[in-house]
């Protein structure tokens, strides 16, 4: 089932799957709900999965920037209020964790309980030039190589060795792709990502927390991960040695068993 949610005039694409607890799914820059389909394949036995496109990607609104995590945390309530979820667990990844902090210090009668993978609180000044290049990049690159290059800041080096074939296939459909996100949304999230700030807050995050991290992730370090985990009393912090920024793909079986199992006992 998929619905839209207006968020002051935004209109925010979400969908459905499974029955249970409400869970609700945030997905990083530049992709849409349905990246979390290989862990929803799991969730969906337990919970009740909503899968959101973010402002600026999928079939969400695209307008103009910038986005703030703010800003795109209340979207996520806007999504909540159609649905009618007083409250639900949530999960994010990379951005969309940025986004899950924002809602569960701004919101926190509507968060249960949180999983933050591949985030962080804030971004230090070399993060922040990293993420202003990407823009730089997108321009001037063809489409095949501009994923090839983001490949290579979010899988491992483990994952290339034998996995390649199937990373090749992403280079080629991104240069087969006739609805690549918009310019608008592209630039908009990076936004939000560069200027989120939520490290003298976390402090106030009192609900049950997990936090996920790749040892090999060079796009959001282990560091950032650790300030989370330093900050929020109480947080559960789990590592992945061999996994990058999307370890959750990398280590797919271990990764659905530690946040299914966190989620069911909290």
């Amino acid at each position: 089932m998929s619905y839209y949610a207006d968020s002051n005039d935004t209109k925010i694409f979400y969908q459905i799957r499974g029955e249970g607890e409400p869970l609700v799914l945030i997905m990083g820059f530049g992709a849409d709900g349905n990246l979390w389909d290989q862990h929803v394949a799991e969730y969906q036995k337990h919970f009740r999965c909503y899968l959101i496109d973010n402002r600026g990607v999928g079939k969400s609104d695209q307008p103009p920037g910038p986005y703030s995590t703010e800003m795109m945390a209340r979207d996520v309530v806007a999504v909540m209020d159609h649905s009618q979820l007083p409250s639900a667990r949530v999960a994010g990844i990379s951005m969309g964790g940025a986004i899950a902090q924002q809602l569960a210090l701004n919101q926190p009668d509507r968060v249960h309980s949180l999983a933050l993978i591949s985030t962080w609180p804030k971004f230090n000044r070399y993060a922040k030039t990293v993420y202003q290049n990407l823009k730089k990049l997108r321009v001037t690159s063809r489409p095949e190589d501009f994923m090839e290059l983001l490949q290579l800041w979010i899988f491992a080096p483990p994952y290339f060795e034998h996995s390649w074939y199937l990373l090749q296939d992403g280079q080629k459909d991104a240069a087969e792709n006739t609805s690549p996100q918009s310019t608008n949304g592209f630039n908009g999230q990076l936004d939000a990502c560069i200027e989120h700030n939520a490290v003298d807050r976390l402090h106030e995050i009192a609900v049950p927390t997990l936090i996920t991290v790749g040892d090999m992730d060079i796009f959001t370090p282990p560091a950032f991960s650790k300030m989370l985990h330093e900050g929020i009393q109480g947080s559960e912090y789990i590592n992945f040695p061999t996994g990058g920024h999307v370890h959750h793909w990398e280590d797919l079986e271990r990764f659905n068993k530690v946040t299914t199992e966190f989620f069911l006992n909290h």
